[in-house]
C-alpha cells in the first residue's frame, strides 16, 4: 500500500490547521489593536499575504502586522467579478426560514410555489407602488411586515394595527396599498412592535424592502419585470 495520498493528506490537514491558527491569531490582533472597531470576521484573502476584514457593513484588507488597511473592492478580472461585493452580499443575507411568519400579513397567489417577505409602511408611497408590482406576480406566498416608519409618518401605526386586527387581514391591507381605502380603526393584540424591532435588527432602515426566500435584500420599489429577474437569480 503507497503512503503517498496518506502524506498528502496529512500535509493538506496541517496547512488548513496553521491557517485556521493564522486567522485566529489575526483576529485577536486586530480585535486588541482597534477595540472600538466592530471586527465580525477575519479571512485570508485572494492575495496572497492580505487578510480580508469584515467590519459591519465594510470590507477591507490588511497585511500581517494590521497597521495598514485597504479600503476597496477586490476585483477578480480573468472572471470579471467584484470579490468584495459578492462577501458584502453574503454577509447581509437573512436566515429566511427563521423569520417569524406568523406576524405576517399573509397572501398567496396562483399555487404560492415562490415565497417573498416584505417590510412595508402603509403611509409610504412607494410601498404603494411595489404593491401594485407585486399584484402582477403569479404563483407567489407574500408574507408583508407592516413596518411603520412612525417619524416619517405619524399615522402608519395605527393604520397597520387596525389592517392586522381586521376580519381579513389580507384583503384590508391591499385596499389600503392599492386604493387608499383605510380599515376602521380597531384594536387587539398585534404584532407590529415586534415587526418594527425585527426590522431593526436585521438592518432594514427604509421601506419597502423585499426579501427572498435564500436570504437576499431588495430595498426600494422594483417594478415586476425587476423583480422577476432577481427571482430568478437565486436559481442559478
Amino acid at each position: 500500500m503507497s503512503f503517498k495520498p496518506l502524506l498528502l493528506l496529512l500535509s493538506l490537514t496541517l496547512t488548513l490547521a496553521h491557517a485556521a491558527e493564522d486567522v485566529e491569531a489575526m483576529t485577536a490582533r486586530l480585535k486588541q489593536t482597534y477595540p472600538a472597531t466592530r471586527i465580525e470576521r477575519v479571512d485570508p484573502s485572494e492575495i496572497p499575504a492580505l487578510y480580508e476584514v469584515l467590519m459591519g457593513q465594510n470590507v477591507a484588507y490588511t497585511d500581517a502586522s494590521g497597521r495598514y488597511f485597504v479600503f476597496g473592492h477586490l476585483f477578480d478580472m480573468q472572471t470579471q467579478r467584484d470579490l468584495t461585493a459578492e462577501r458584502l452580499e453574503k454577509q447581509q443575507r437573512v436566515a429566511f426560514s427563521e423569520l417569524p411568519f406568523a406576524d405576517a400579513i399573509k397572501t398567496v397567489r396562483g399555487n404560492g410555489e415562490r415565497v417573498l417577505a416584505v417590510f412595508s409602511d402603509p403611509d409610504c408611497p412607494y410601498c404603494q407602488r411595489l404593491e401594485s408590482e407585486l399584484e402582477k406576480l403569479d404563483n407567489l406566498t407574500l408574507y408583508t411586515f407592516a413596518y411603520p416608519l412612525e417619524s416619517l409618518h405619524p399615522e402608519a401605526k395605527d393604520k397597520a394595527v387596525s389592517v392586522w386586527c381586521a376580519p381579513d387581514r389580507a384583503r384590508a391591507w391591499a385596499e389600503l396599498m392599492t386604493s387608499g381605502k383605510a380599515p376602521a380603526k380597531r384594536t387587539c393584540d398585534h404584532p407590529v412592535d415586534r415587526n418594527i424591532a425585527l426590522a431593526q435588527r436585521l438592518g432594514i432602515q427604509g421601506t419597502p424592502t423585499l426579501l427572498s426566500a435564500d436570504g437576499r435584500l431588495l430595498p426600494g420599489a422594483a417594478s415586476s419585470e425587476r423583480i422577476e429577474q432577481w427571482l430568478a437569480e437565486s436559481q442559478r
